[in-house]
């Protein structure tokens, strides 16, 4: 598969990228500097230039682009995937959330995603929506928990753990994974990527499970805020973190 991918300078993409090319298929990343997102002319060019095979957007960027993006790969009949977030859903009402729940997002991040989702679905009847947990990399470097956690301990701060709150999480690697499936094996529809659906481990107790398995000697405080369960269901194409830590 000749892949277009986008958002090789955040967190997900990037290792996407490397479990594609492992598996044998060519990484075209975007450049936003020699195309830009708002350039929609150029953009539409770039794609036809590429002749891409399958479509990954994970970059941050205007719903226009999302769209653009869908609307190409619907034209081309190429499998697409869009990059969203379990910030889609409010507090409340609590969850866990599945795929078909109304989205009830109050942050401006959440509400951005929304957008896109529908902008992507409006374009692109058979792309793919897939919601993601928030990452976790033993490695411990980039946007991800451990190294949020790190940053604390490093900081001298203790690490307020709530026993109340079920977060979405994944591993980064198998998130990549899951990632990958929905472009081989495509599946038209909202879905979820979030490692502990079934698992619903409190923040409390990944925290403490991540601490034994890196040797790390983090001050952890259990407490009982926020009480949110956060767990996105139906998450069928990723590995239970309980597998990775149990």
């Amino acid at each position: 598969m000749r892949l277009l991918l986008t958002g090789t300078g955040g967190t997900v993409a990037p290792r996407l990228a490397a479990r594609a090319v492992a598996a044998g298929h060519e990484v075209i990343a975007w450049d936003r500097a020699e195309v830009p997102p708002d350039d929609l002319a150029a953009c539409s060019r770039f794609v036809e230039h590429v002749q891409p095979d399958g479509i990954a957007h994970l970059a941050f960027g205007a719903e226009a682009w999302a769209g653009m993006l869908a609307r190409t790969a619907a034209e081309r009949a190429a499998p697409l995937v869009f990059t969203s977030t379990a910030m889609v859903f409010a507090k409340r009402p609590d969850g866990p959330y599945r795929p078909s729940d109304p989205t009830t997002a109050d942050t401006e991040y959440g509400q951005y995603k929304v957008r896109c989702e529908q902008a992507v679905r409006a374009a692109n009847a058979q792309a793919m929506v897939v919601r993601l947990a928030y990452q976790v990399d033993l490695d411990g470097r980039g946007n991800n928990l451990v190294a949020h956690l790190d940053a604390a301990h490093g900081r001298g701060e203790a690490i307020s753990a709530s026993t109340r709150w079920i977060p979405a999480l994944a591993f980064l690697d198998d998130t990549a994974a899951g990632l990958l499936s929905f472009l081989t094996d495509p599946e038209p529809g909202t879905h979820h990527l979030d490692g502990n659906a079934e698992a619903a481990w409190s923040y409390e107790r990944v925290v403490r499970a991540l601490a034994a398995a890196l040797g790390r000697e983090w001050r952890i405080e259990a407490t009982q805020d926020p009480v949110h369960d956060q767990r996105l269901l139906e998450s069928r194409r990723v590995r239970p973190i309980d597998q990775r830590l149990g």
